[in-house]
């Protein structure tokens, strides 16, 4: 295995790691503060944009330089980004915590599929393992109980569906920008058009602000932590891998979110749930060859 895709399963694993926190996270800050999901994932998009594009102002101005040929394609990433966060806050909020882990777990096959279609990226049996496994093992982990008790209406069936058809896009999407820019311009753009596009909904959600200083701290812990040191591990490991195969790698978020469960908020895993995370380790082990691990 030679060192580019190495570091780019290293950087989509520590992305993960990252990701797993923005639960926590969330649960701070709504508990300051009235956000609904339209308005948590437009200040998260806005807040990262202003963080990002201020930094780069300042230290790296040449890195926020595009041609404007790629402005519609640094667009689609952000409006995808955008759609993927009120997805997953919408998911959250109709279907559960645990529907709504088991419908981001469809997104690696989604994301395979268009990959082999539009590009011809590989579609082995390795690979097609490695979803059916980390799949099954997210569905143990969410709790398998709960999920029987969920009733599903229309709308939290078609938030489910757009979960992952707009996780897909802007991974698509991404890795095509990602071939002509840095991780940060890509990152900066992004996030940028995602909250452009997110801000019209915001005439039509209640303003969450003032918050305590805690809900603040905690929302700079959410930019800074899981959102641009998780996109950026992420974005620079999909600029080194296929897209299909960092969207499998990303499923390591699962586990990871089960361990910190239990370190920090004290909630024990049962043995089905051990089962899941396991599962979905030996998906994602099953990635690994010799050969440049695609």
């Amino acid at each position: 295995m030679n060192e580019r895709p190495l570091s780019g399963y290293i950087a989509v694993i520590a992305a993960s790691a990252l990701w797993g926190l923005s639960g926590i996270f969330v649960r701070f800050i709504l508990a300051g503060a009235n956000f609904g999901p339209l308005s948590l994932a437009f200040w998260r998009d806005l807040l990262t944009f202003a963080a990002l594009f201020v930094g780069l102002m300042l230290l790296r101005p040449a890195w926020l330089r595009v041609e404007k040929r790629d402005l519609p394609w640094l667009a689609a990433v952000g409006v995808s980004v955008g759609a993927f966060h009120v997805f997953w806050n919408l998911a959250v909020f109709v279907n559960g915590p645990a529907v709504a882990t088991v419908q981001q777990a469809a997104m690696p096959a989604v994301v395979a599929i268009i990959a082999w279609f539009l590009w011809r990226e590989s579609l082995g049996w390795r690979k097609l393992l490695a979803i059916i496994f980390t799949f099954s093992g997210t569905v143990l982990v969410s709790n398998v109980g709960l999920l029987s008790q969920t009733n599903l209406n229309l709308f939290g069936l078609l938030t489910g569906l757009g979960l992952p058809l707009a996780y897909a896009s802007w991974n698509l999407f991404g890795k095509k920008v990602r071939r002509r820019y840095g991780v940060l311009t890509v990152l900066t753009y992004g996030f940028g058009f995602g909250a452009l596009a997110l801000l019209p909904f915001q005439f039509f959600v209640p303003f969450p602000w003032p918050a305590p200083l805690s809900t603040w701290l905690w929302f700079a812990a959410l930019i800074f932590v899981p959102t641009i040191g998780a996109w950026y591990a992420y974005m620079f490991g999909l600029g080194r891998l296929p897209a299909s195969v960092a969207s499998i790698l990303s499923m390591m978020e699962i586990p990871f979110v089960a361990v910190y469960a239990y370190l920090l908020l004290n909630e024990l895993m049962t043995l089905t749930q051990a089962i899941g995370a396991v599962m979905v380790i030996i998906g994602v082990s099953l990635l690994f060859r010799q050969k440049n691990g695609v």
